[in-house]
């Protein structure tokens, strides 16, 4: 999976809301879409880029798909946004040490 599909795939509100209803577990289309402003069809295509990302997979269960969050799908976005997070921190920290320095220099 590549970050950046999956980064892309997530800026999308719908798409992020298919993938906290699937939290909750696999679901169908139907379902999806029951709970959705949007149809099936468009909820499909929501789920084709989500799966191209790597964010879901499904399974054949009889004549129905299910879908579900694929079980290390996220963790990219995770350390991506932990090594974002930490080189904030790490920014923010530089900085108030710079301010206490020049503090401690003019007393």
């Amino acid at each position: 999976m590549s970050n950046q599909l999956a980064l892309d795939a997530i800026g999308d509100p719908m798409r992020r809301r298919i993938l906290e209803k699937l939290a909750d577990g696999p679901a169908p289309v139907g379902e999806l879409a029951a709970v959705l402003p949007i149809g099936r069809p468009a909820v499909s295509k929501h789920l084709r880029v989500l799966s191209d990302a790597g964010l879901v997979t499904h399974s054949s269960r009889g004549t129905r798909n299910l879908y579900v969050l694929a079980p290390d799908g996220q963790r990219e976005i995770q350390q991506w946004l932990v090594s974002v997070w930490d080189s904030v921190l790490g920014s923010f920290a530089a900085h108030v040490d710079s301010v206490n320095d020049s503090e401690r220099t003019s007393l």
